[in-house]
């Protein structure tokens, strides 16, 4: 999943929420300086992405899209997932989808000095362009698919991605809406198992 899943799927808890944010920035073991429960968040992260990438539903989405993206095509199911959360957001949560965001935002400019580097240097463009909140538009998944590109020095050819997204929307959107049921009671398992339970 992407970002905006990532943090919706850490069950209100801040540290959680930190941990599950950074956890694509940190490698291997690099996390045993962090607090304990953000060192959960990331674990449950790494959780939730071995539950997508395994997931029959998922990968459906992302077969769809192997022919044009290769092993890019997880990646984008990623992105598209999150366009369906944010714009569907009124069903998952009672707080409005912009002040989430916004709570989240000042969430990582408390906790800056914990960030890792990777995280920092992405910061102003994740607030100052609103990705969270822009993931509920294709205006704004394009831009997302075009950045995503840029990273890969134009091998992914992810910026037409939002073609495939347009010609089949409703299938998309059915797979999400199956899976993500399933998703949030994985994570909650999990969390409780990581953070109750241990």
């Amino acid at each position: 999943m992407n970002f905006l899943a990532h943090i919706y799927l850490s069950i209100n808890d801040d540290e959680i929420s930190i941990g599950n944010f950074i956890a694509d920035s940190i490698r291997g073991n690099k996390y045993e300086h962090l607090p304990k429960k953000v060192q959960k968040g990331i674990f449950l992260h790494r959780e939730i992405d071995t539950f997508t990438d395994s997931h029959p539903i998922a990968r459906q989405s992302s077969k769809r899209l192997h022919k044009n993206y290769g092993h890019y095509s997880r990646v984008v199911v990623d992105i598209f997932y999150d366009h369906f959360l944010a714009k569907n957001w009124n069903n998952y949560s009672d707080i409005p989808l912009s002040l989430f965001v916004d709570n989240f935002y000042t969430l990582l400019e408390n906790n800056k000095e914990i960030l890792p580097e990777k995280t920092k240097r992405m910061m102003p463009y994740l607030i100052g362009n609103n990705w969270l909140l822009n993931y509920a538009n294709l205006k704004g998944i394009g831009e997302v698919l075009n950045g995503m590109n840029r990273r890969t020095n134009n091998k992914s050819k992810m910026n037409f991605a939002i073609v495939d997204l347009e010609e089949h929307y409703s299938e998309f959107e059915e797979e999400f809406n199956s899976f993500f049921d399933k998703l949030i009671d994985f994570a909650k398992e999990k969390y409780i198992s990581l953070c109750v339970l241990s």
